[in-house]
């Protein structure tokens, strides 16, 4: 079937429900679902997303949405596709260029505004090996010394594992849980599910539809369906060639398939597949 809506795990998706100017209702209904309910955002500002080191030798950090609110806090929102190496480096990095960016010319108290660092996952981490951790949706990080207690409350890192979101939509309790049901669904409704019948969720079907897009808007959009899918199955590829690698090795050591299907978290008939 074909699809109706656009996927939001495409970059052009991604910025097209969250990062335009006609979207800032959205991605603040978003950004105070996900923050705490002491919380709350009124107004944001778009502000530009590519950003320089302040000499030559400096990187430069290019985000999918940066904004700032009415208090001057910051918000980078990052989509991200799949496992890459120092992800977490890289979330840290970028979180100093709205850091530094405040400094001022002069005398100067170093009062800083908050930064929040937020990052949508289509994949889940692999260093949690307990429970609850492992299976959790969003993960809340903030520098804390050594026994629990926050040292500064000014910088949070969030991470959202979109694949571990299993509720149905009849167990959808919270706004945060809409929002995360419409993330990981949408590219699948025909329709827009009754649970979204308010005006924000309205409009953000509305942006979804492929068919209000023009020719320019559904090429790009077609474009980056394709940088998506071929990037899904080069990981899948490259899962599919490890996992091998790893059974190939507990044959050759005589292991049991049982011991195969503990250690590689696949099942008997993938295995046999493999």
């Amino acid at each position: 079937m074909k699809a109706k809506y656009l996927n939001p795990f495409t970059d052009f998706g991604f910025k097209k429900i969250f990062g335009e100017e006609a979207s800032k209702p959205l991605l603040i209904d978003f950004l105070n679902a996900l923050l705490p309910n002491t919380y709350k955002i009124v107004d944001l500002t778009f502000k530009n997303n590519e950003q320089l080191g302040q000499t030559d030798l400096d990187r430069k950090a290019i985000y999918d949405i940066y904004c700032e609110n009415e208090k001057g806090e910051k918000f980078i929102v990052e989509l991200q596709k799949a496992k890459q190496n120092y992800f977490k480096e890289r979330t840290v990095y970028y979180s100093t260029f709205p850091i530094r960016e405040q400094a001022e010319k002069g005398e100067w108290n170093y009062n800083l505004k908050a930064v929040y660092c937020i990052g949508i996952l289509d994949f889940t981490f692999d260093d949690y090996e307990t429970e609850p951790e492992k299976n959790e949706v969003v993960h809340t990080i903030k520098l804390k010394n050594q026994h629990g207690k926050i040292f500064y409350d000014k910088l949070t890192f969030i991470y959202i594992e979109v694949p571990n979101f299993l509720k149905t939509d009849s167990e959808l309790n919270t706004r945060l849980d809409k929002w995360l049901y419409f993330i990981k669904h949408l590219e699948d409704f025909q329709t827009m599910p009754n649970i979204f019948s308010d005006e924000v969720f309205s409009q953000a079907f509305e942006k979804a539809e492929l068919a209000k897009f023009g020719q320019t808007e559904l090429a790009n959009y077609e474009n980056s369906l394709k940088v998506y899918r071929d990037l899904k199955s080069v990981i899948e590829s490259a899962f599919d060639e490890g996992k091998l690698e790893m059974i190939r090795a507990f044959k050759k050591a005589g292991a049991s398939i049982d011991t195969i299907i503990q250690a590689t978290g696949l099942t008997k008939e993938e295995i046999e597949r493999l």
